[in-house]
């Protein structure tokens, strides 16, 4: 029988963290700083989340016999990352504590039940047709038009598992691109690919939602987030947008976090064009986006999501100063190394314990903080890391640094 979704995990008990990358490895260090202990799952020995952690268990990440194990010596379990079994869901539900509970993932890790769940409770979303066949895809784009996305249903990141299509002579190489992916969902009666219309947006933005077993919810502030390349390159807090956008997106984010009964944290992903609002992904779990509450406000979303998988109460979710949070990728890393003594005057180094820098493969970031985020995009400039300019790391060899 599935255990209850609500118990209070009081600090001495021991967190079980499924997945070792760097969103584990920043719950992991807030939960010890809370006075928890943590054991984690990772296919990679000395994992971001493994080096900080208490005991880790090196496995797949489908290996059952591993799970279990992290389940016996966990009092309570999260994960890190949207891509785990229904089976290994079904064990780690039915025998330990998951309060975040198997549905949630279940829906946000296929993008067609994320449409759906969406759709049923009143959540706006861009216009989509699932895609089964060839076919289905020639009639999809007439209905939806020019220019559409074409996406994997499961396992697609930072634009991987997608295909923009610009011209009607791109559905060709869209089809054959696509399905070279193989589908983390193929029980699923579900079709393997979704077409999403293009949506012309002003800006793209982001609240993480955190709620409880006891039902409480807070919303952290607005992120208004720039992508270089599909990958996120920088969130800018306070956003710049309206004030009456910026309390529809808090609106938005608290209600999808109510009706979709989360425990944990939510990042609810929207396009912005003028005053409309469209949700483009869900992600239950600490977000990219919300790397800036590490220091720029009163709660940080790993310390909030620790507190609402534990059933405490929810902390202060209020903005103590304007910033803009920037990604560290791999071929940033070297220019990082070589201004680390500019790294002044509200510039804060988060470094994730991965030994080789590969191009595009988040690293770190850095949170910027200054009077306004005008100051802050200044200071950031001012860095040189990010500049636009052929890199001297080559995507196929990584660059070993310690």
């Amino acid at each position: 029988m599935e255990l209850s979704r609500q118990k209070r995990i009081i600090p001495g008990s021991t967190i079980g963290i499924l997945g070792g990358g760097q969103l584990g490895r920043m719950i992991a260090l807030k939960a010890k700083e809370m006075g928890y202990r943590i054991v984690c799952m990772d296919a990679t020995e000395d994992s971001p989340c493994g080096q900080v952690a208490d005991t880790e268990f090196v496995a797949p990440l489908d290996d059952l016999t591993s799970a279990r194990q992290l389940a016996n010596n966990s009092d309570v379990i999260t994960y890190e990352f949207e891509n785990v079994s229904d089976e290994m869901l079904d064990i780690l539900e039915k025998e330990c504590y998951l309060p975040q509970g198997a549905e949630l993932l279940t829906l946000t890790r296929h993008r067609i039940r994320e449409k759906q769940a969406l759709q049923t409770i009143g959540a706006p979303v861009a216009p989509w047709r699932p895609i089964g066949t060839w076919q289905d895809l020639r009639e999809a784009v007439k209905q939806i038009g020019i220019p559409c996305v074409l996406k994997t249903t499961t396992g697609g990141y930072d634009g991987k598992g997608q295909y923009v299509i610009r011209k009607e002579e791109d559905l060709e190489a869209a089809w054959q691109t696509l399905s070279q992916y193989d589908s983390l969902d193929n029980a699923s009666s579900l079709a393997k690919w979704i077409l999403e219309g293009w949506v012309n947006f002003d800006k793209e933005l982001s609240v993480i939602a955190a709620r409880s077993p006891s039902g409480e919810i807070q919303t952290f502030p607005t992120a208004e987030n720039i992508h270089k390349e599909n990958i996120l390159h920088q969130s800018i807090v306070p956003a710049r947008i309206p004030s009456a956008v910026d309390r529809a997106a808090q609106e938005l984010a608290r209600m999808i976090a109510e009706k979709l009964n989360i425990v944990g944290l939510l990042a609810v992903e929207m396009f912005c064009k003028g005053e409309q609002l469209l949700v483009n992904e869900l992600a239950p779990r600490p977000h990219n986006s919300g790397h800036y509450t590490m220091d720029a406000c009163v709660t940080s979303q790993f310390e909030q999501h620790i507190r609402a998988i534990c059933d405490l109460p929810l902390g202060d979710p209020t903005l103590l100063s304007p910033v803009v949070m920037v990604n560290v990728l791999g071929e940033h890393v070297q220019p990082l190394l070589n201004r680390l003594h500019l790294l002044s005057n509200g510039i804060k180094l988060h470094l994730y314990g991965k030994k080789e820098a590969i191009e595009k493969r988040k690293m770190g970031h850095l949170n910027v903080l200054a009077e306004t985020v005008e100051e802050a995009l200044a200071t950031i400039d001012q860095l040189g890391i990010w500049e636009e300019k052929k890199t001297n790391v080559p995507s196929s060899t990584p660059m070993v640094f310690k």
